[in-house]
């Protein structure tokens, strides 16, 4: 690391307001359960970052994984209705162990739980945005957690990683660190040799050649490096700067950010509703575009016209949010349709004044569309 502190590396550590997200492997052992020790050091660095004067909020993995010893569970379970049990037995002991370590330093914990689902939906989303400022304006410390004893395959985050930078531009944070079991990102697997560390990503091109692992190392979590990169770019494209580095450097990430990998903010911070629907939504179909309606809507940011759609697929509602595709399959951005998918089929590739008066509106305002990095 060099002596000059880059300017990312500089922003993490002047943040007022702060999301840290720790993972599984870091918290705990398949034999053990939660490792106390551990989870004390991390809030012992929290909490002297919250003596500076800052707002944080944790995004914690772990209920599945404490809850395993004291079921008698060897292993992560593979199945759905173990992995909740787990959960309903790790996320007390989670929450217990977390609310006695910060009570050390007169802290309040707030324990919140959510589901994919919370952020998919509009209204449960601003519900969760508003209970976290509250919480923090409160002088409380968010401890943020998939709720895994409900959440179905279907509407789970799949791990917290993307959760993590999904809370970040709840909360208006400043910086986002990522803390696992790994020190850095490598432009390989490090645990073969021969890898060299990525201190600095300024954007894609600092990307090209590196292969981030799919899973984790400890068997434990279900992130892995892939999703910490995927996570990094959702916040970095919302103008939030990323540190990702290891649990046990978590007094150097919290205090001067001269460890591990600083990813650069590569976009420009979005209002709460456009980044809903770039990152959080759930999109129920796709309109494929000609070249011409990807050039309206991507570089000229107007509104998608019947005229440029090539074809409909999915069932949806006017009113759902859908992906907007270009001739190469490319998802370029996403927007709230005015249509019902059964509308579409008779409407596509013909022009406004083909079109009766009452279907001359646009298939996606405007305003109601984001375009995709």
């Amino acid at each position: 690391m060099s002596e000059e502190l880059s300017a990312t590396r500089k922003a993490v550590a002047a943040a007022q307001r702060i999301v840290v997200k720790v993972g599984s492997s870091s918290l705990t052992t398949a034999e053990g359960g939660l490792d106390t020790e551990r989870l004390g050091a991390l809030v012992d660095s929290l909490a002297r970052r919250v003596a500076s004067g800052c707002q944080v909020v944790l995004v914690s993995s772990g209920a599945i994984a404490a809850g395993l010893a004291p079921l008698g569970l060897r292993r992560r379970p593979r199945d759905l209705a173990t992995q909740q049990a787990a959960a309903s037995v790790g996320q007390q002991s989670l929450a217990h162990a977390y609310a006695e370590s910060f009570s050390r330093y007169r802290l309040r914990v707030g324990q919140v739980l959510l589901t994919a689902e919370d952020v998919m939906r509009r209204g449960h989303y601003r519900n969760a945005q508003r209970t976290l400022h509250r919480l923090l304006g409160l002088g409380a410390v968010p401890v943020v957690n998939e709720n895994d004893t409900v959440a179905t395959t279907e509407i789970r985050f799949g791990d917290n990683d993307r959760l993590a930078a999904l809370v970040s531009h709840l909360v208006g944070a400043d910086a986002l660190v990522l803390l696992s079991d790994v020190d850095a990102l490598y432009d390989g697997d490090p645990r073969r040799g021969g890898a060299s560390v990525i201190r600095e990503v300024n954007g894609d091109a600092d990307m090209v050649g590196v292969q981030a692992g799919s899973t984790g190392a400890s068997g434990l979590g279900t992130g892995g490096m892939a999703s910490k990169v995927g996570a990094a770019r959702v916040a970095c494209s919302s103008g939030i700067p990323v540190l990702l580095t290891s649990a046990a450097q978590a007094e150097r990430a919290l205090g001067p950010a001269d460890v591990g990998t600083a990813f650069a903010a590569t976009g420009n911070r979005l209002s709460a509703r456009r980044f809903w629907l770039a990152h959080a939504a759930d999109a129920n179909g796709r309109l494929w575009l000609d070249d011409g309606a990807v050039a309206a809507v991507v570089k000229r940011r107007r509104s998608l016209l019947a005229a440029g759609i090539t074809a409909v697929e999915g069932a949806f509602d006017g009113g759902d949010v859908v992906e907007l595709i270009d001739p190469s399959g490319v998802v370029v951005a996403r927007g709230v349709v005015a249509y019902d998918a059964s509308e579409l089929p008779d409407l596509i590739g013909r022009s406004s004044h083909q079109l009766p008066p009452e279907q001359r509106r646009e298939v996606v305002h405007a305003d109601d569309l984001v375009p995709l990095r």
